[in-house]
């Protein structure tokens, strides 16, 4: 009996802790008008505690012990640690799945939220589990996958507020989590619903705890795998949905506390999925609580789900160095044939290609009587105007592909990018303090951009070199720093302030402020940088080998990895600042590059600059042009581009 006492009494003492620190904070919120209650009868303030603070309470501790549970469920089902409703895509779907049925059709909400919500999470689901089927179910394939059609969902959703923002500005503090309540409906209607989910979880208990035997063993006593994980999978989504459909997007609580449970002592199936719950509605309890406290009259309009990401953020982080990761990225050989092919071809083609698609963007367009080329009086005008924004994501393309490409080969991680790792995410937070401190001018936003890039790449190098930059370890950083600077930037837009306007645009990758000087700035510097990177390739031949091979060549290794992760920040602060930080071309760009067989440092460096400024020029023509008088901006067009492209490619490997 002493084990699982000793294994019951981390979690049981975490939960405590947080229950403790959170009811304190409560306490100071609910006693000024208790003792208004006590000594005057009816008062405002009794309404407020009662119809407010009470049940806000409550669906704080409710949506906690949801999301936890889902998470917990991904997580063993999937034998994936970092799966949860946020990393898998399923939140995303949920709250796209709002988006669209409010903007379009709305009667469909009359059926219910819920049923909408359920149906976007089980389509973003069905397509993350379905190509992480096709891999054997690979942690890192589910993650990538899960990402990138978060990414998708997000961009989507994002595109569909900003050009109907009279309509769904309000879905903006929603969809960033909202715990916000005027009644009791929504605490009760999730404490019924959860209840029935709970009684479908406990029915399948037993068979959950017998997967730590194996496929093989617990086939042997039963259990039948594909059955199981679906009826698991259809509890987690709908846990996830009917959150999501309630208060919005509350990240990092499904993924924060299963950790949290496992760290401290639950070790079995049944305890992890009994303490996860119960830390997950202390954990968001305990923010919420907080910020309610803290913000005083502003906490009703605060979202508490970017604020669960910068309390879990740092808290994550922080316990990373004992978390034990048993899978590891399951890299995927290239095809021989790739392997021979020669590598001119390719690039040959992605020349051709990027200079027709620069012909295009800038001759080609959709005046008042459909789509003309460009010619007459207004020739000179119209090409000053074009060319600025057409040379600049072409730079900023090609920056982000080379910085992905050395970050994949550096880390040994087909997931490494500027916008998983968090950097380009850095970058925005810098330019968020750039705008809101002093207002510089594009050389006062670069300087921030680069500080804010270089501080996520260097937390994350010191986070993940006692691992040797373990691809899970260097992951978790990247997702817990990108949710961090992602809430941050989140609780700024969420203030009222004008500027979060100026930001908001900024990062949705819009190149309408896009002049000549900035687009002469962007190109010379991606020449200059991408030319020292390809400077560096026999550095990015011989570095991926590992340390012995490297040292016995002479390469510094220490110098050198640092010298090309801080080229890698500086390519990605200097993109962001012209297509945001939403592109995802610095995923995509080495992808495509391995799919035309360029293995070699530099014609895979050559052939991502290429890819991700041809990817770009193609985002910002479509953008201009797809909505025509409107403007879609290019950053967000590159994802719902590429994203799809890149889950295509994901779907043909195995």
């Amino acid at each position: 009996m002493s084990p699982t006492r000793s294994d019951n009494l981390g979690p049981a003492l975490v939960c405590l802790a947080l229950l403790c620190g959170g009811g304190v904070a409560a306490w100071f919120l609910i006693e000024p008008a208790l003792s208004v209650v006590a000594g005057q009868g009816y008062d405002t303030q009794r309404m407020v505690l009662y119809y407010s603070t009470l049940p806000r309470l409550v669906t704080a501790l409710l949506a906690g012990a949801a999301l936890a549970m889902s998470g917990a469920l991904f997580q063993h089902i999937l034998r994936n640690p970092l799966a949860d409703s946020t990393t898998l895509g399923v939140s995303a779907g949920a709250n796209l799945a709002l988006v669209v049925v409010s903007l379009f059709v709305p009667g469909l909400l009359g059926a219910g939220r819920d049923v909408v919500a359920l149906a976007g999470s089980a389509v973003a689901a069905a397509i993350v589990i379905g190509l992480g089927a096709r891999r054997g179910f690979s942690p890192y394939s589910l993650v990538l996958s899960g990402l990138v059609l978060s990414l998708w969902c997000g961009g989507l959703a994002a595109i569909l507020i900003y050009l109907n923002q009279r309509y769904l500005a309000s879905l903006f503090i929603w969809g960033a989590g909202s715990l916000a309540q005027q009644s009791w409906t929504i605490p009760l209607s999730l404490a019924w619903k959860m209840t029935i989910v709970a009684m479908v979880c406990a029915l399948v208990m037993r068979p959950l705890s017998l997967l730590d035997l194996g496929e093989a063993g617990s086939a042997a006593l039963g259990v039948r795998l594909a059955r199981l994980r679906i009826v698991v999978i259809a509890c987690a989504v709908t846990l996830a949905a009917i959150v999501t459909s309630a208060v919005g997007v509350i990240g990092f609580i499904g993924l924060v506390a299963p950790t949290l449970a496992r760290l401290s002592g639950a070790r079995r199936p049944v305890q992890l999925i009994f303490w996860s719950p119960l830390i997950g509605a202390a954990l968001l309890f305990f923010a919420d609580s907080v910020l309610q406290l803290s913000a005083g009259g502003l906490g009703s309009f605060l979202p508490t789900g970017a604020v669960t990401a910068i309390f879990g953020s740092p808290l994550l982080l922080a316990l990373l160095p004992r978390l034990k990761v048993r899978h590891r990225i399951q890299q995927a050989e290239l095809p021989r044939r790739s392997r021979r092919r020669s590598a001119g071809v390719p690039l040959i083609i992605a020349v051709v290609s990027v200079l027709g698609l620069v012909a295009v963007s800038l001759f080609v367009g959709r005046g008042p009587g459909g789509w003309a080329v460009l010619s007459g009086e207004f020739f000179d005008d119209i090409l000053a105007l074009r060319a600025p924004k057409v040379f600049a994501a072409l730079a900023s393309g090609a920056m982000l592909g080379v910085a992905g490409s050395i970050l994949q080969r550096l880390t040994g991680n087909e997931m490494a990018s500027p916008e998983v790792l968090g950097i380009s995410a850095g970058a925005t937070f810098g330019v968020a303090i750039a705008l809101f401190a002093i207002a510089p001018g594009f050389p006062g936003e670069f300087a921030f951009a680069v500080g804010g890039a270089i501080s996520v790449l260097a937390i994350i190098l010191l986070g993940s070199r006692r691992s040797n930059f373990a691809p899970e370890r260097v992951l978790l950083a990247g997702i817990a720093l990108s949710a961090m600077v992602d809430a941050v930037v989140g609780v700024l837009s969420s203030t009222g302030d004008p500027r979060a306007a100026l930001l908001m645009r900024w990062m949705s990758g819009s190149t309408y402020l896009v002049n000549g000087t900035i687009a002469m700035s962007e190109v010379a510097l991606g020449a200059a940088l991408v030319a020292i990177s390809l400077a560096a390739r026999h550095w990015l031949d011989i570095l991926p080998l590992g340390p012995a091979p490297s040292a016995a060549v002479g390469i510094p290794l220490a110098g050198s990895r640092l010298a090309l992760f801080g080229l890698a920040g500086l390519m990605t602060a200097a993109a962001t600042l012209t297509v945001g930080p939403l592109s995802f071309v610095g995923l995509m760009g080495p992808h495509f590059a391995r799919e035309l067989g360029l293995t070699r440092a530099l014609p895979q460096m050559i052939g991502a600059a290429l890819i991700g400024g041809g990817l770009m020029i193609a985002a910002d023509f479509l953008g201009r042009t797809i909505a025509a008088p409107y403007q879609i901006p290019a950053g967000l067009v590159s994802a719902l581009i590429g994203a799809p492209c890149l889950m295509l490619l994901l779907g043909k490997k195995r």
